[in-house]
């Protein structure tokens, strides 16, 4: 487990809270430092929903939020990135499991397709600062090996979900593509267009989200 760093370690860039504007909050009792932890995530993800990125994390706002002092942070947390990188976790989990809970909804495999993937827009469009900071916060230094990179491993998972239900409608005679990746990374892209884009043009005249079902079978190549 590596070791959170002393506070005068610590970046110029996040200045330490000691505790000046944190309210009163009584001390958890024995066996409650998961609580804790789980208010600081909760706090974290307050700011960047309230605020739209996770540039408005720090150990003093967080701190601020729960009502402690930043320095108990650091029993849980190592820094603010490692704070941001649980949001992020988090974020990628719950979208994972809309979509496998969509999917698993249907027998039909175009049925389950298209269900997956308006899962995929409609969190994005519920919570669009939470998915913008699965593509747009700062990731670990450039040296970190790819496959170290958090969420790496959850988010490749969530898109095999949507490669195995491309394959699985060519497997019933209901889609005429001949590369399901290629053609799930064009599906994918256009998803992942259609949330970014209603979340940053909110005024335009948009029309029904039915469109998801439109790009996907066009895309996806579904024959019926």
């Amino acid at each position: 487990m590596t070791k959170a760093r002393a506070v005068s370690d610590r970046p110029a860039e996040h200045p330490v809270d000691q505790g000046e504007d944190a309210s009163p909050r009584s001390r958890n009792r024995r066996g409650q430092g998961l609580l804790l932890r789980e208010e600081i995530l909760r706090a974290a993800t307050a700011l960047i929903v309230r605020t739209g990125s996770d540039q408005a994390v720090t150990l003093r706002s967080v701190a601020r939020e729960v009502g402690i002092a930043a320095p108990s942070i650091y029993a849980h947390f190592a820094d603010r990135d490692a704070i941001v990188e649980a949001v992020v976790l988090e974020a990628i989990a719950q979208l994972h499991q809309g979509i496998a809970d969509a999917v698993a909804e249907h027998e039909d495999p175009v049925e389950s397709l298209l269900a997956g993937c308006a899962a995929y827009v409609d969190f994005g469009v519920r919570e669009p600062a939470r998915y913008r900071v699965l593509f747009g916060w700062a990731h670990p230094k450039a040296d970190s090996p790819a496959a170290e990179l958090p969420g790496r491993r959850q988010g490749l998972d969530a898109f095999q979900t949507l490669v195995e239900g491309l394959r699985a409608c060519v497997s019933a005679g209901r889609s005429s593509s001949t590369d399901p990746f290629a053609d799930a990374v064009a599906v994918w892209t256009a998803l992942h267009g259609q949330v970014t884009l209603r979340a940053d043009l909110p005024d335009f005249p948009w029309p029904p989200t039915d469109t998801v079902e439109r790009m996907t079978r066009s895309l996806g190549r579904i024959d019926s």
